[in-house]
């Protein structure tokens, strides 16, 4: 295993799933947390201020957008909002745009009477006064996953996401340990300010993460390497499906989770693990879309499905198993992340 204390975060829209890896101690022993996401912070934040009738300033850096429904209320309410030009990003892809388009300001400099609030996925000085609070020392690493939709010019951020995924599968023939990044591609600008914040660590995609976690059960790993699985990840925020086989990925489908019902999603999946869901279907649907590479014929068609993430209770009934790999189902991303550093042992 990392022989550091290695701080790992999976960061969500809903929450932040933490572990904290200690070399000499057992897993079951290690610190784990499962907090707020820091969009649901600044949401809650930002939901208080508007209530208060403030104008905001949000300054900072890009970061997950989980506080959007805050911010259109900020602005229905007709209050006053301003940016900074690197925070903007967390609001959209296209700043001059919403320039033209919305009341917000973007500029560098605070606006007379405007309460500053601070961005950031990951805060340096937040995480050690909450770990110094519970009497534990600073991390020698910190790693982090997060889902990033990227930076593409001219085209929707769900289209682009979906080209990346072709391109990372094809290049790096589905592996997900692939996904784990020392240097983020240019694209993925939420996991370059990210991997900037945690002091330079690695830094992932939260759905490869998972996989990478979900292939450390053994049972699951076992059926990957025998007829085929399809992993999902039932998020607060988004559904995303993996069709894996012996241990690459194959397929990908990603959605918004409260956007179908259960069953439109299982329908879904169904097809999916066939090779028989379009990836316009998906899109047209309002999700990002589906991908699925040449499958296995020795997969068939992935009959097993394991699901995880805290919304994963809508499958409940259907022909599904819900695992905890590590022992937490919540921090299966997190053993993901450890486990990738302990394939890489000797590496600087």
């Amino acid at each position: 295993m990392p022989q550091r204390r290695v701080l790992c975060l999976d960061i969500g829209s809903g929450t932040q799933d933490v572990l904290y890896h200690f070399p000499d101690l057992e897993p079951e022993n290690c610190p784990k947390f499962v907090l707020p996401a820091p969009a649901r912070q600044v949401g809650a934040r930002l939901a208080a201020l508007t209530a208060a009738g403030r104008a905001v300033y949000l300054c900072g850096t890009n970061m997950g957008g989980g506080f959007f429904k805050a911010y259109r209320a900020h602005l229905k309410a007709g209050l006053p909002l301003a940016a900074h030009p690197d925070a903007v990003w967390a609001l959209t892809d296209d700043p001059q745009r919403l320039a033209l388009t919305t009341p917000v300001v973007i500029t560098r400099e605070r606006p007379a009477a405007h309460v500053p609030l601070p961005l950031a996925d990951y805060d340096p000085g937040s995480w050690r006064a909450f770990l110094g609070a519970a009497g534990l020392p600073e991390p020698e690493l910190v790693v982090a996953c997060a889902q990033d939709h990227g930076l593409h010019p001219g085209k929707s951020s769900r289209e682009g996401r979906f080209q990346l995924w072709e391109r990372f599968l094809r290049e790096s023939g589905g592996r997900p340990e692939a996904l784990v990044y020392r240097t983020p591609p240019p694209e993925l600008t939420r996991l370059a300010v990210l991997q900037n914040a945690i002091g330079g660590g690695p830094v992932a995609d939260s759905a490869a993460a998972a996989v990478l976690g979900m292939l450390a059960d053994p049972a699951i790993a076992a059926r990957s390497d025998a007829t085929g699985v399809m992993l999902v990840n039932v998020g607060n925020s988004h559904t995303v499906a993996a069709l894996v086989h012996r241990r690459r990925i194959h397929g990908i489908y990603e959605h918004h989770t409260g956007m179908l019902e259960p069953d439109a999603i299982w329908a879904d999946l169904e097809r999916f693990r066939r090779g028989a869901l379009p990836n316009a279907e998906v899109f047209d649907s309002g999700g990002h879309g589906c991908l699925t590479l040449a499958l296995p014929p020795e997969a068939g068609i992935f009959p097993y499905t394991s699901v995880i993430g805290p919304k994963r209770a809508i499958f409940a009934g259907f022909d599904v198993d819900f695992p905890s790999p590590g022992g937490d189902m919540m921090l299966t991303a997190c053993h993901g992340l450890i486990g990738w550093l302990k394939s890489r042992k000797g590496e600087k």
